[in-house]
């Protein structure tokens, strides 16, 4: 599991299934593979394959998180109106382009002869047989990619430390009466945070996960009665929010829908990866459930907090109710797990991917490991205790990395994929629909990411 209690599949593995690339010297020549009739999906060797069920309740359980928490302060930036259509639109693009790249990866395995690849070599396959400018980027582009995802499992892991030491800050101010410092509770979860992120192997954590999903969603079953146990309204508020919020409210859902690094490990396990896709595919239909909930989620929360919602709607419920302090609680510890969970994706290409293949064969290699467990915890430890502002973070990270992850690279990934494969109006639609996602998800990274940062720096600046 990770973001938002997805599956605690790796983003990315060792990189051993690279693959080899187009000669630089190719000319303007369609590279086929040998085995017109190779096909993937039957080549696939999966020890544990998931149930299309399976797959379903993996994207639907990550839904149910911080970003889902998070939404009714979207709403807030954009309006009740522009956030539910905005919602739904940034959903279609979301899932079309999760299609684009589960489908250039199938393209691309039939003609490497491969039964499956991680995200990182579908996209250095792909421009390895794109264009000869793309085919000179190739080599990086695998860095670039897990940079991106480094960077965003690390961000996720510093939205979890501020959401837990938030939700505790608002239990011992409810309780003691007092209004404490929530980098004090941050100080506190330090060294747990640590311990729980030493931990090197994941099944010993799958018990916690279990019960981390259960209280989730008896949380959410919760909130949902503080958010409807008044009559929503819209007087008092914005149908149509602000231009200038707008970037902050297209970050945030960003984050929270966004799954597009345990896309491919998930269809890569299934038992039957055809039914993956489709009009009636598990990716659709998880999509339609999950941006359902979400504008469910960001409506209703917001049309009952209005402006004065925060960054994680728990946050806005009662503060000296005993059943507004266990949702909390409850919350507070399922999002602590998930962080050993979030942070193991950000280890494994830390440690297996750069720093083991540095020192080489040692006997210290355990002591380094732990050492670079310990630092990135305390690199996320850092950064929340110097940012402590929930909402921010979320855009933040959402905008900066999603906007590249989830829009750009694949539509890159598809040019690239089939730039010697179509001509005609075929080529036409492809460069034309793909640029536009291109220059899409270039713009939400430059303006929701510099806006994000304007108002981190105003925010503390006061």
């Amino acid at each position: 599991m990770t973001k938002n209690g997805h599956s605690n599949t790796a983003y990315v593995s060792d990189h051993a299934d690279k693959l080899e690339l187009a000669e630089k010297g190719q000319k303007n020549k369609a590279i086929v593979a040998k085995d017109p009739d190779y096909n993937p999906y039957h080549n696939r060797e999966v020890e544990h394959p998931t149930t299309n069920s399976e797959t379903l309740f993996h994207l639907l359980k990550g839904s149910l998180g911080t970003g889902i928490l998070a939404m009714p302060n979207a709403f807030r930036n954009s309006g009740y109106i522009t956030g539910s259509i905005g919602t739904v639109v940034i959903g279609f693009i979301c899932t079309y382009c999760i299609h684009q790249l589960v489908k250039a990866e199938f393209e691309l395995c039939r003609r490497k002869k491969m039964p499956s690849m991680n995200y990182p070599a579908v996209a250095e396959t792909a421009l390895g047989e794109g264009p000869k400018f793309f085919r000179s980027m190739a080599p990086y582009i695998g860095t670039v990619v897990n940079t991106f995802l480094l960077i965003y499992q690390l961000g996720t892991c510093c939205v979890y430390v501020v959401f837990v030491a938030s939700n505790i800050k608002a239990i011992v101010d409810a309780v003691g009466d007092t209004n404490i410092d929530v980098r004090l509770c941050m100080i506190i979860i330090l060294l747990p945070l640590i311990l729980i992120n030493w931990v090197r192997n994941l099944k010993y954590l799958a018990p916690f996960s279990t019960l981390a999903n259960a209280i989730t969603m008896v949380s959410f079953g919760i909130i949902c009665y503080y958010i409807f146990r008044e009559p929503v309204t819209t007087e008092g508020k914005d149908a149509f929010g602000k231009p200038e919020n707008f970037p902050l409210f297209f970050g945030t859902v960003l984050f929270a829908l966004e799954a597009i690094g345990v896309i491919l490990p998930l269809e890569n396990e299934m038992k039957t990866p055809q039914k993956f896709g489709g009009s009636c595919g598990v990716l659709n239909v998880s999509m339609v459930l999950i941006v359902f909930l979400y504008v469910g989620m960001g409506l209703f929360g917001y049309l009952n907090y209005g402006s004065a919602v925060l960054g994680s709607i728990t946050l806005n419920m009662p503060e000296h109710e005993i059943l507004s302090m266990c949702v909390k609680g409850m919350l507070a510890f399922a999002i602590y797990i998930t962080h050993g969970l979030a942070c193991y994706v950000a280890i494994d290409i830390t440690w297996n991917d750069y720093v083991a293949k540095r020192l080489g064969p040692q006997r210290n290699a355990l002591f380094w490991e732990y050492a670079v467990r310990t630092i990135l915890v305390l690199m996320t430890f850092l950064l929340a205790v110097a940012i402590p502002n929930l909402e921010l973070f979320i855009s933040l990270f959402g905008a900066l990395c999603l906007s590249a992850l989830g829009l750009a690279f694949p539509a890159l990934i598809q040019i690239c994929t089939h730039w010697y494969h179509t001509k005609g109006l075929s080529k036409a639609w492809l460069l034309l629909s793909n640029f536009v996602l291109i220059i899409v998800g270039i713009l939400g990274l430059v303006i929701g990411t510099y806006t994000s940062l304007k108002e981190i720096v105003l925010t503390f600046s006061e």
